[in-house]
């Protein structure tokens, strides 16, 4: 990335070895058919390599179009990797020559004579570019234009409209082209075929075989997504294993959230956020191994959508250090009756303690009572297992608990009465269903279905959340981070009441913590 930045700042600016602007306005002088001409370049996608190469042909190839011509070219404008059709692109360095073609010179005082560009779709592709470069041109005389067509005169009678009615080509080319893009897309994607440009993490080069290491870290990824682990997490999982992404970059939160969120982690295909479904209205699967079950891909999409509602966005909010800061409540009776019932803090045992840190209430200042104290370990312990034989528990039944999908018969009548409303559509025998009644039924059948086949993906969810809690959970549990184990124990337990044991040194007593159990979610 750096050597490309490099090419490209040499590609912008006056060139190198440059007359001063006083010795060229003595050249003006000496020589009134001399041109001092401005390049531009730009290309709308620099490739897989990054190197500007594109860009850098282009100046190339003005350098020798200039020298043939005896101009002098006193500075260098250049666009990389920026599309010239699209509206919400901002080309720098266009607008710079615009406001310097406005005021005559160059930002270094340099007269403007004229432009150069390799073809004049590589300067605008919409009208509205179109006129405003013709208008900063032309707002000086004699100025000169050069691209692939030769020297064009853009003070002609006629040649605004000859140049809108290019534009016009080349906008309907490139929308051609991209519908053809779309299309092809499309295809592939019905026929199973692999579309991504770059070999996607956990995949060969031949983009269907599984690297293994890769796909068992998403296998994993999912499962801990699953139990509650954050992306957060993941990623610096994945950042201290040395995994990097096929571009061979650094791991961000949004990559692995990309990653996760891909429906080619199951063998199915998406365009735009949609599984692409055959005539049958069943998901295409494509050609590749998957990593993971649809039931698995069903579940991680639920659980990350949950979270920064619903937009898969990192949560702020307090990293607790200790397993049961916030959860274990005081117990202590106050003076007037009352208990206490202030949420205890984690803090690090003295040196001397054979245990690392501890459990107590806040003081008086902080609105606790500073009367209840836990040795850590101990008590970590005691809800560890509390929790994980009440998990085991509700494992055994919870995904018979989760019964089949009850709507499937109505979203096959919504997918019929769609089909029949397009075949009446199309007969030109029935007269009953015209443009009009056919656009107003439409998006009724087809918010239906789709709010049909979001519920179908919540219980599809529900259940593989289910399935997965089935697995050897006392195995698993030591495994899990800090944060895993916190969300399985605040699922179970509202919280933990803990009761003091008393003045003087006293032996643990694990009957004096008190789980509170939630009744329901």
């Amino acid at each position: 990335m750096g050597k490309r930045e490099d090419v490209i700042s040499k590609l912008r600016g006056a060139p190198e070895g440059l007359p001063s602007v006083e010795e060229v306005r003595a050249m003006l002088a000496a020589d009134p058919n001399l041109k001092c001409v401005v390049c531009y370049a730009r290309i709308s996608f620099d490739g897989r390599v990054k190197d500007a190469h594109g860009v850098e042909d282009q100046h190339r190839d003005m350098t020798e179009t200039a020298r043939r011509f005896g101009w002098l070219i006193v500075y260098r404008y250049t666009d990389n990797d920026k599309s010239a059709s699209k509206e919400n692109v901002v080309r720098d360095d266009f607008e710079q020559l615009l406001v310097d073609l406005t005021a005559g010179v160059t930002p270094e005082g340099y007269p403007i004579h004229g432009v150069m560009a390799v073809n004049d779709d590589r300067l605008y592709r919409r009208p509205s570019d179109w006129e405003r470069y013709l208008k900063a041109f032309t707002s000086h005389e004699g100025r000169v234009y050069h691209d692939s067509n030769g020297i064009q005169d853009l003070y002609a009678e006629g040649f605004e409209i000859k140049g809108l009615v290019g534009v016009a080509m080349s906008l309907s080319e490139t929308r051609k082209k991209q519908r053809r893009s779309r299309n092809s897309h499309r295809s592939r994607a019905i026929r199973g075929k692999s579309v991504a440009a770059w070999r996607p993490f956990g995949w060969e080069d031949d983009k269907v075989t599984l690297r293994q290491n890769e796909a068992d870290a998403i296998r994993k990824a999912v499962h801990d997504v699953i139990a509650g682990a954050s992306i957060s997490e993941i990623t610096r999982q994945w950042k201290e294993a040395g995994y990097v992404t096929s571009r061979g970059n650094p791991f961000q939160y949004q990559t692995v959230k990309q990653i996760l969120m891909n429906a080619r982690l199951c063998g199915y295909r998406e365009i735009k956020g949609e599984l692409v479904r055959d005539g049958d209205d069943q998901p295409i699967v494509g050609e590749w191994e998957p990593i993971i079950t649809p039931k698995q891909w069903f579940a991680v999409t639920a659980k990350i959508r949950e979270r920064g509602g619903g937009t898969g966005v990192p949560r702020g909010g307090l990293v607790h250090k200790y397993l049961l800061t916030g959860i274990l409540r005081c117990g202590s009776v106050l003076e007037d009756g009352t208990v206490c019932n202030n949420k205890m803090i984690g803090i690090k045992a003295n040196d001397w303690l054979t245990y690392e840190h501890a459990y107590m209430c806040k003081k008086t200042v902080d609105g606790g009572c500073n009367k209840t104290y836990k040795r850590g370990d101990k008590t970590d312990s005691v809800i560890e297992e509390l929790v994980i034989a009440k998990l085991e528990r509700d494992a055994a039944t919870k995904a018979q608990e989760v019964p089949d999908w009850d709507k499937a018969d109505a979203l096959e009548r919504a997918l019929k009465s769609r089909r029949e409303l397009e075949r009446r559509w199309h007969d030109d025998e029935d007269t009953d269903i015209d443009d009009e009644t056919f656009f107003r039924n439409l998006p009724i059948l087809e918010r239906r279905i789709k709010e049909l086949r979001a519920d179908q993906r919540a219980h599809e969810a529900l259940k593989a959340e289910a399935e997965e809690a089935t697995g050897d959970i006392r195995k698993s549990w030591e495994s899990k981070t800090l944060t895993q184990k916190r969300e399985a124990i605040k699922k179970v337990l509202s919280a933990v009441i803990a009761v003091p044991g008393g003045k003087g040194n006293k032996t643990f007593d694990p009957n004096l913590l008190k789980p509170v159990w939630r009744t329901s979610e």
